[in-house]
């Protein structure tokens, strides 16, 4: 572990799934933790650029009034 890795903070989240996902998991040997964790982290980028657009397409607006006035 890197000193990254000592600075970071964890919280536990939890999902209820049904019991035959569970069941699924255990004998594909997967690991639900990394596999939730990656879904919640692409979920994040995917919301924040779509924040990012959003304010990228305000702020051209705003631009193109901007230009229109000069």
């Amino acid at each position: 572990m890197g000193l990254v890795g000592l600075l970071v903070k964890y919280v536990t989240v939890s999902a209820k799934i049904p019991v035959e996902l569970k069941d699924m998991l255990d004998k594909l040997g997967i690991k639900p933790g990394p596999v939730i964790r990656r879904a919640l982290e692409e979920e994040v980028r995917r919301a924040m650029f779509k924040r990012l657009e959003e304010r990228a397409r305000k702020l051209s607006k705003n631009f193109q009034r901007y230009q229109m006035r000069r």
